[in-house]
């Protein structure tokens, strides 16, 4: 049986690319596609695929905060990671959010067929090219890379992100199934917790740490 594979991704001629690599494989194929992490939670646990292949920077809800619901709504759905970040907080907070697999971007190719058939088959995968850390070491990265993130609850940190995204305090509650004072009290909170004073500095701070993409 056929290895049913699940992509989110938020650029249609990426997504395309992938489904063709993949479908090219005669035990692997493409079930579904997500261009938002928000709507790749809802479809991954509709679907139940075998494994997400899924993008760190994703509107909505970013892919390490999507891949931590998926693996909650379906346990036995293995997730990939695909990133242009090969630093050392993004690698641990993968791993520490449920996933069994980082692929970098620039060495996708064949690469991301294996690290789909390793995570299928038990065991966990990273791009050859990360050379400065390794499986067995992802515990004491996680605690050496400690990312200001961890500061945030789950329901901040997608706050965090909408807020960067533009979107208004209303627009925000309507996602999330909040109030609007529900919304501004996160707000407020998420700015204390992280020391940040203003929006620029807190678009500064999602850059820095793969919320959104580059401006």
């Amino acid at each position: 049986m056929a290895i049913r594979i699940f992509l989110a991704d938020d650029h249609a001629i990426l997504r395309e690319g992938l489904r063709s690599l993949l479908e090219a494989h005669s035990d692997l194929s493409v079930v579904g596609e997500a261009a938002d992490g928000r709507q790749a939670v809802r479809q991954a646990g509709r679907l139940r695929p075998d494994v997400v292949v899924m993008d760190i920077v994703m509107p909505e809800l970013n892919g390490i905060e999507a891949a931590q619901q998926i693996r909650q709504l379906s346990p036995s759905t293995q997730v990939v990671i695909l990133s242009m970040y090969a630093m050392t907080e993004h690698i641990a907070r993968a791993f520490q959010a449920g996933a069994r697999g980082y692929v970098l971007k620039e060495s996708v190719g064949t690469e991301l067929v294996d690290a789909i058939r390793a995570v299928c088959g038990g065991r966990r995968y990273l791009s050859p090219q990360i050379t400065e850390v390794t499986l067995d070491n992802l515990g004491r990265l996680a605690t050496e890379a400690k990312s200001p993130l961890e500061l945030l609850s789950a329901r901040e940190r997608e706050v965090l992100q909408l807020v960067v995204e533009g979107k208004s305090s209303a627009e925000i509650a309507a996602k999330l199934s909040l109030s609007t004072k529900t919304v501004e009290t996160y707000r407020v909170r998420l700015m204390r917790k992280l020391n940040l004073r203003d929006l620029p500095a807190l678009i500064r701070f999602a850059i820095q740490h793969g919320l959104t993409p580059l401006q």
